[in-house]
């Protein structure tokens, strides 16, 4: 009888407000706010609104024409846009509430048995808060998320955002946003965007970052919609929070093969001729080490030092190094964060075979002024931050020069005051956040480098970059960056002696970058990165001009270069369980070399040269003279045994489609950078990893064993005693063959206490096959 009556009370509530009656008005309003389009409803019918003023934005305007129309209808296009909701009671009172619904009818499973399917009443899904008064006691705050609809089935909405530091408002990476009760994780990338799958209702969440302090906030999400943290400084020991925050980051990650390295880290290693040097920390890591003493570039995994693509802010350093590589290119003190891949590139990197250096500059502060310097026995540094607009714009500038060549015209030794050896760089970051969903980054960078190692020789090369970065953010689910980076390297030799053979040398490649990066979060378990890119090379391989009016050298310059490297790319970063992932990814790269040019034919099966040229092609501009490419896999997998122990795998294919030839460890006359071209191939790699991850003592030490085999082919080499320098037919002195490079790397960190550290050990082996009958 008790069930009956509740069926007849239930079905008579929805007879009721389905005869429920609406006035009906005409209304026109233009670029009006929300509270004047209220008030003109009033004016026009007998409805009367409740609500708090200060729940609008004046600047919010909107249009609307509407013609005999029931208010339902028009109140639902006024609160589109807002987190408003309505509740019209039979007295033509209008009530207006945030976030949440009033209801008028209880759910139908509110007695326990009453069920949907058997009464066929309409079922909603209230969101129930309860009023804790010891959360409010300890000062958590309560966020309200999204706009309830009594309609909506889902169980789960989306959370997404930004997580900034309130005194600096710099973004935060690897910032965790946790839910313990419910297990739900996520991780901030280096933008400090975070993305989290929340269950309707009420979440406790806590953001734990290394250096900030601990926070926790009472999310009560409706529907899906974003929010950004702000988090403060903290100024205690931060051991435990480094724990917290990257606790298992070695274990859980995808991909294998990966060296993060952010700013903090850089300031508490040693020094190195008082320079805070962040190349310096990765050399000291499994994998990868210097080229030699002397040396320019990093060998990683048995690679030769081109096959590293080094970026900063998205754009390409084609030197890294000052001083023969004593010291690195990049300011310590406008340095953000290091990320090396050395197993598995990701899909949105091309264009090099052993690994990718991605560098970001940090952003300058947009409360505060702020400087920084430093004074070292070689170097000395400054560095301001500069904001422009308060809370949304600013500008970080870093200067960083030598004073070498003082030092050595002050020891009063006539060969070293005849010497020369010094560098200056120079870095400029300018940031500017418009809203929630735009975000814009400017990058312009320049160093110079000079040196005589002889008397009558100055050397000199500078590298020249600037990048734009727009960030956009759709939705919850969707958003894209839009890049533009240009890249400039030259390389030159004064020549001056006694005689009249006086000479300039120099060589110069440059880059042009257009990329589009898209990202969808679909679900905790997907998570997908697509997107295009192309780049435009312009080399020119070398030029020779006499120097003063008494030199009889002749001048000469090598063929410019020019070619288009494009590609797609799409990955899924697929969370399969707690247990295993898959990150999966597939690149097609297509290069085209373009004229105009004279490419020279030579018989099949003969070594080239003279003797063996049979043909002359000649290309137009831009006509494509040769293309190569093909699909390039990015697999990894990971599969956690333990929380604490994981394996990964991983398999990926890359070309190369620019190489370098040096026929000594330092910078010299003989190196040149060469396309690949009608006859010289890309260079490509097979690479296939293995790697046990395995932490103890509550994550404070880990142990990681990856074992590598990389498989290459058309790798580039020369003949004995070749002439690379200023050479029309280069092709004829190249040697292209088959090569493999495998190894073992060891590496044991401490993450706590006041000792820590790690300590790495690689073995590896590389070797090239160059088999030809002639």
């Amino acid at each position: 009888m008790r069930n009956i009556l509740i069926i007849i009370l239930f079905l008579s509530i929805q007879f009721a407000r389905a005869q429920k009656t609406y006035d009906k008005i005409s209304i026109t309003y233009d670029n009006a706010s929300i509270t004047d389009v209220i008030k003109k409803i009033e004016a026009s019918s007998d409805y009367r609104f409740f609500y708090v003023e200060d729940w609008f934005n004046e600047n919010y305007r909107i249009s609307g024409q509407y013609n005999n129309i029931a208010l339902p209808i028009i109140l639902d296009d006024v609160f589109d846009q807002t987190i408003i909701n309505y509740y019209i009671n039979d007295d033509k009172s209008v009530i207006l509430t945030q976030n949440n619904i009033i209801y008028d009818t209880l759910p139908t499973d509110f007695f326990g048995k009453m069920k949907k399917e058997e009464y066929q009443i309409e079922e909603t899904n209230p969101v129930f808060i309860t009023q804790n008064s010891n959360t409010k006691k300890r000062g958590i705050e309560t966020i309200r998320i999204g706009k309830e609809n009594k309609n909506a089935t889902q169980k789960t909405f989306t959370l997404s955002g930004k997580v900034v530091n309130a005194t600096t408002n710099e973004f935060i990476p690897n910032l965790v946003l946790t839910i313990p009760s419910k297990n739900i994780n996520a991780v901030t990338d280096l933008d400090g965007n975070y993305s989290l799958e929340l269950p309707v209702g009420e979440n406790m969440l806590e953001l734990k970052s290394l250096g900030m302090l601990d926070t926790k906030k009472k999310v009560v999400i409706y529907n899906n919609g974003t929010h950004n943290f702000s988090m403060e400084e903290n100024p205690e020991m931060l051991d435990e929070v480094l724990i917290d925050a990257d606790k298992d980051d070695n274990i859980k990650e995808s991909i294998g093969g990966i060296t993060k390295i952010q700013v903090k880290d850089i300031k508490t290693i040693p020094l190195v001729l008082g320079e805070r040097d962040v190349l310096k920390v990765a050399t000291t890591l499994p994998g990868i080490s210097t080229a030699g003493e002397g040396a320019a570039g990093y060998n990683v995994r048995g690679g030769k030092t081109d096959e590293n693509l080094m970026l900063l802010d998205n754009a390409v350093i084609y030197n890294p190094t000052h001083f023969f590589g004593l010291f690195s290119a990049l300011n310590p003190y406008t340095t953000g964060d290091l990320e090396i891949y050395k197993g598995n590139i990701p899909a949105q990197y091309g264009g090099r075979l052993s690994s990718v250096f991605d560098i970001t500059t940090k952003s300058g502060d947009n409360k505060k002024f702020k400087g920084e310097g430093a004074i070292g026995p070689v170097t000395s540094n400054l560095t301001l931050e500069i904001p422009i607009i308060e809370d949304k714009a600013s500008l970080i500038v870093g200067g960083r020069s030598t004073y070498s060549d003082w030092l050595l015209k002050a020891t009063g030794d006539e060969k070293l005051e005849n010497s020369e050896a010094s560098f200056y760089d120079a870095v400029l970051k300018y940031n500017h956040q418009f809203d929630d969903n735009n975000n814009l980054q400017a990058t312009a960078y320049y160093s110079k480098d000079k040196f005589s190692i002889s008397s009558d020789s100055l050397y000199g090369y500078s590298n020249g970059l600037m990048s734009l970065k727009w960030n956009h953010k759709f939705n919850e689910r969707n958003q894209a960056s839009l890049i533009f980076a240009h890249s400039n390297y030259d390389f030159n030799i004064a020549y001056d002696s006694n005689g009249n053979n006086n000479f300039d040398f120099a060589y110069n490649v440059k880059e042009t970058e257009a990329k589009l990066l898209m990202k969808y979060f679909l679900n905790e378990k997907h998570t997908f990165d697509y997107g295009v890119s192309s780049k435009l090379y312009n080399n020119h391989p070398g030029k020779k001009t006499p120097k003063g009016s008494s030199s009889i050298v002749d001048p000469f310059e090598v063929d410019q270069e020019r070619a288009l490297e494009s590609a797609v790319f799409i990955s899924d970063n697929f969370n399969i369980s707690k247990k295993f992932s898959i990150y999966a990814g597939l690149r097609y790269s297509y290069y085209a070399y373009l004229g105009e040019t004279d490419q020279t034919v030579y018989a099949d099966g003969y070594p080239k040269n003279e003797g063996t040229a049979i043909d002359t092609l000649h290309f137009g501009k831009n006509e494509v003279a040769k293309n190569y490419g093909g699909p390039e896999v990015r697999l990894s997998a990971r599969y956690s045994f333990t929380p604490s122990f994981s394996v990964k795998a991983s398999y990926n294919n890359n070309y190369q489609f620019i190489h370098t030839l040096s026929n000594n460890t330092t910078a010299s006359p003989t190196d040149t950078w060469k396309l690949s071209d009608y006859n010289i191939k890309p260079q490509t790699a097979n690479q296939y990893s293995l790697g046990l991850y395995k932490n103890l003592d509550g994550n404070v030490y880990e142990f990681s064993l990856e074992g590598y085999y990389k498989q290459l082919k058309n790798t580039v080499d020369y003949k004995v005693g070749a002439e690379l320098l200023l050479n029309n037919s280069i092709e004829s002195e190249i040697l292209q063959g088959d090569g493999r490079a495998y190894g073992v790397e060891f590496l044991v960190k401490k993450n706590k206490g006041r000792l820590n550290g790690w300590i790495g050990y690689t073995y590896s082996k590389s070797q090239i096959k160059l088999d030809s009958e002639f």
